[in-house]
């Protein structure tokens, strides 16, 4: 059976990101680009990554923390929100996606607007603004001097607000 690509495109690696990755082929777009990037993170391909930044962004990776994070991380899937430009005959583009992993046993999802630039015909990755977590609490906030949900008909802040309880 073939492996299927990580980048979720449905066709199997060796025919969809691989041979991006192995420099058998360019990629024609700015999304495609980004898709064979992902792949390239679940394959511990950091050359590739390293390859495909622009100068400007070459200077600031660090190989060392993108071995690390390729290599420590299980990759769980990519999701393209949108892509704006960056097709065959377009100079730059954006990419806005989704990438879930895991990493020491928690759950995480980078989820990055990515800018990208062709030179020749050449993409490259440029940079990108990495979009902010808003956690929110599932249930209301306890105020300290409520009843403890508990049911014990104490405070909340003498039950199970007490963090000090022996």
């Amino acid at each position: 059976m073939l492996k299927p690509c990580p980048c979720g495109s449905g066709l199997s690696f060796g025919v969809c990101c691989e041979p991006y990755i192995l420099g058998l082929r360019m990629p024609p777009t700015a999304e495609t680009l980004m898709r064979s990037r992902y792949s390239a993170y679940v394959e511990h391909a950091v050359s590739y990554i390293v390859q495909t930044c622009s100068k400007d962004s070459t200077d600031a990776i660090d190989v060392k923390q993108t071995k690390d994070w390729s290599e420590k991380s299980r990759w769980l899937g990519l999701k393209i929100l949108s892509c704006t430009r960056g097709g065959p005959e377009d100079t730059q583009g954006i990419v806005e996606f989704e990438a879930a992993y895991e990493r020491d046993g928690l759950k995480d999802v980078h989820h990055e607007k990515a800018r990208f630039k062709k030179q020749g015909d050449r993409w490259f990755y440029v940079d990108g603004d990495i979009a902010p977590k808003i956690i929110t609490r599932s249930a209301p906030k306890i105020g300290r001097n409520e009843p403890c949900p508990c049911g014990s008909g104490k405070k909340y802040k003498h039950c199970c607000g007490n963090q000090h309880k022996a």
